[in-house]
Order: C-alpha cells, then sequence, then structure tokens
C-alpha cells in the first residue's frame, strides 16, 4: 500500500517562488500541495482551512509576516509543522521564528532534497535548521545562558524585540526594516508597549528601558 503524502501550504509573496517550490514537490515522492498563499494572513486562513501536514513559510510578507503568521497558526492549527524558508539567516529572524512555535528553518538556497527532508523531519516532530541558523541559535543560547531576567516580563516576545531596538535609537522606519515586518506592525505593537509600560511616547519609554538596565546607543 503506497504511503499517504505529507499535505503542504505554501506561503511566500512571490508567485515564482511558489510555483516553483510546488514543481519541485509535485515531482517528488510522497508530497501532495494541497494550498498557496501570498501573505501571512491568507496562510493563516488556509492553514484552518486546509489544516495541512506542514506549511512552509517566508518570513517578510505584506500585511502581516511570516512570524506572526506561524504565531497564530501554532495556536489554531497546533498540528500543522511550519518550516521556515527564508532568505535571511540574522539572529533576529531564527530566534523570532522558533518563538513564534517554527519547528524548522532553512535558507532559500536549501537544495531539494534538504528541503524535502525538512519537510519530513518536522511533520515527525523533528526540529531542523540550516547550519547558518543552527549557528545563530546556539550563539542567542549561549549569550541568554549570562543574561539576567527580562526587566519588562509583561511584554510579549515580539514587543521586547521592538523595545530593545527602541532602547538603541532605532526609529519606527528602522524597526520594520529590522525585523522584516510592515511599519504599521511595529506603530501598533509600541501602542500597546506605552500602554503596558504606563509610559506616554518614545521618550518616555526609552527612559524607563535604560532606567531597567537596557542598553542605549
Amino acid at each position: 500500500m503506497a504511503s499517504v503524502p505529507i499535505r503542504v501550504l505554501i506561503a511566500d509573496d512571490h508567485a515564482v517562488v511558489r510555483d516553483g517550490l510546488a514543481l519541485v514537490l509535485t515531482q517528488l515522492d510522497g508530497f501532495e500541495v494541497v494550498g498557496e498563499a501570498a501573505d501571512g494572513e491568507a496562510a493563516v486562513r488556509q492553514a484552518v482551512i486546509l489544516k495541512p501536514d506542514a506549511i512552509l513559510m517566508d518570513i517578510q510578507m505584506p500585511g502581516m509576516d511570516g512570524i506572526e503568521a506561524t504565531r497564530q497558526i501554532a495556536r489554531l492549527v497546533p498540528g500543522s509543522a511550519v518550516l521556515m524558508l527564508s532568505m535571511y539567516d540574522d539572529e533576529a529572524a531564527a530566534v523570532g521564528a522558533v518563538r513564534a512555535g517554527a519547528r524548522g528553518y532553512l535558507l532559500k538556497g536549501a537544495g531539494h532534497d534538504e528541503v524535502a527532508a525538512a519537510l519530513r523531519a518536522v511533520v515527525s516532530g523533528q526540529a531542523t535548521f540550516g547550519p547558518g541558523v543552527a549557528d545563530a541559535l546556539l550563539a542567542t543560547i549561549s549569550a541568554s545562558e549570562s543574561v539576567p531576567d527580562y526587566p519588562f516580563p509583561e511584554l510579549s516576545d515580539r514587543e521586547r524585540e521592538v523595545l530593545d531596538r527602541l532602547a538603541t535609537g532605532q526609529r519606527t522606519n528602522e524597526i520594520a526594516a529590522s525585523m522584516f515586518v510592515a511599519r504599521k506592525t511595529v506603530s501598533n505593537q509600541l501602542t500597546s508597549i506605552y500602554k503596558k509600560l504606563g509610559v506616554a511616547d518614545r521618550t518616555e519609554a526609552i527612559v524607563l528601558a535604560h532606567d531597567r538596565g537596557l542598553p542605549l546607543r
């Protein structure tokens, strides 16, 4: 009896990338492409409807980014394993994806066999990361061993990333670019941060962050 194929949803804002991945997977044994999405919101909707075994997720997409989409999918469709497939190998992207619930992270230069093996791994419950991504994660883990508890536990992981960048002097546009999200997303997160910290604006937030030990530029 033939084995049941792994049902895959592809989320990427570039049609040529989606088409290329779909072509590769349909030519490999054991995979079935059940849907495609061009942005994070569509990826969440498709995941809820289709309940795929695995989702190939890009990070930088219009509107909702891949990390936020992964966070929502992990909550709404926990049976679907997210494998990030991105051009970004920096520490922030890798850590953000893992914290959001991704089970794996590969760079877009990965070979077809590597992508297929990673999909099989995440569906079976294993974690899998490309070499460059693994190095970034190990560096973060090593650094965190000597870092004290975060001074603002009421903030979400993404809000902490925003505040950290704010404390170093980054403006809203710079924060959005460094986190691969839309400017509006950062603006909304800043509003939430100000409310949770009981401050009125960016200046008060930076002063409070400095008082609590976050480094300034």
